[in-house]
């Protein structure tokens, strides 16, 4: 019982230092009470149709976990969403500035989606605009606190998500990035001395390297 007890605290703590984005919440419940006052559905089966929702909110469920993931593997102090330690980079923030938002609302579509509600029309884009402008001022408040390391990364990266030709070059220049551990060989190997009077050809800044090549 009273491990039960602590991880309920625990995740009470988690919940409460992250942020729920009011457009969607907002939107979610005013969709479920719309669509039980005045059903409204969407044309499908209803076995596609759960199917399609499900793996919609899935997937938002799934990019806002890895987003708020990545934020805490960044911070080495205590732990809060709203007031990030520093620029993240990485992760999902390597592809849209803003990819909680982006999960809430395929979270959202896909609620709707499931539910056959015809409501989320009108909520969905209702709660988006509202985080807009959210997202705006958050902006303006981390392009004054991280000042040209934010210009440089809003000129990188979209405000949500970029094109499909913009993702599949991304993804392809990523793949091609060296890893952590052959930079830091490379790196070794520059620093190593070279003897010019060694023949041509014979030059080698570091011998283990050979030795792990062959």
């Amino acid at each position: 019982m009273g491990a039960v007890l602590r991880t309920a605290r625990a995740v009470k703590r988690e919940a409460a230092s992250i942020p729920l984005p009011p457009g969607q919440v907002v939107g979610l419940v005013l969709d479920v009470v719309l669509d039980r006052l005045h059903p409204g559905s969407v044309p499908g089966r209803d076995v596609r149709r759960r199917a399609a929702g499900a793996g919609l909110a899935l997937t938002g469920a799934g990019i806002t976990a890895w987003a708020v993931a990545e934020r805490r593997r960044k911070t080495t102090g205590s732990f809060a969403l709203g007031h990030p330690e520093g620029l993240v980079t990485s992760g999902p923030y390597a592809a849209s500035r803003h990819p909680m938002y982006l999960g809430w609302w395929l979270l959202h579509a896909g609620v709707a989606v499931s539910r056959g509600s015809a409501w989320a029309l009108v909520t969905l884009p209702a709660g988006m605009l509202v985080e807009h402008l959210g997202a705006l001022w958050e902006e303006s408040m981390l392009r004054q606190r991280f000042g040209e390391a934010y210009a440089d990364y809003e000129k990188d990266v979209p405000r949500y998500i970029g094109s499909p030709a913009w993702l599949m070059r991304t993804s392809f220049q990523m793949a091609r990035r060296p890893t952590p551990a052959a930079t830091a060989m490379d790196e070794e190997n520059r620093s190593e001395p070279v003897d010019e009077n060694a023949p041509k050809g014979t030059h080698m800044s570091n011998p283990a390297a050979k030795n792990a090549a062959t």
